[in-house]
């Protein structure tokens, strides 16, 4: 692993730790050279979950896109990274038991569901975006629906 300060190829892992609930492994390293330390973590990868989109088209699926698609929902709301990451290790577990193939309309709307349970206003946001509203009055109905 490279140092992400001084760039040397070749650091050492001082501690190791299981995170996420067993899903993770949290490492501290530090870097010989400068002596920096910061921490990595190990993750399961997903790389043969494939996303189905609207379209039709496939494409790997990708854990930094859904998040930052969520942190942008959840730009000055009270959610941290910590309620992201066990939001996305909960449904990641679940899309990997799809045969490898999820729906982008399946992953949109449990992300939906889950950002319901940690914040409304995130949620109408990403809501926003996923079901494509075309008018104010959809946005309104939306909105009503939180109310009810």
């Amino acid at each position: 692993m490279n140092c992400p300060r001084c760039k040397h190829e070749d650091t050492a892992v001082v501690d190791s730790r299981i995170a996420e609930e067993g899903r993770a492994i949290r490492r501290r390293r530090e870097c010989p050279k400068c002596n920096h330390r910061f921490t990595t973590f190990e993750r399961q990868e997903l790389n043969n979950l494939i996303v189905v989109k609207r379209d039709g088209t496939r494409e790997p699926y990708s854990r930094s896109k859904i998040e930052r698609g969520i942190w942008i929902a959840c730009t000055k709301r009270p959610v941290t990274q910590e309620n992201i990451d066990s939001l996305l290790d909960k449904l990641e577990e679940k899309w990997g038991g799809n045969k490898g193939e999820v729906g982008s309309a399946t992953i949109g709307n449990d992300v939906m569901k889950a950002l319901h349970k940690i914040d409304k206003v995130a949620y109408i946001r990403f809501a926003s975006v996923h079901r494509e509203f075309k008018d104010v009055e959809e946005f309104k109905e939306e909105l009503g629906k939180l109310f009810r």
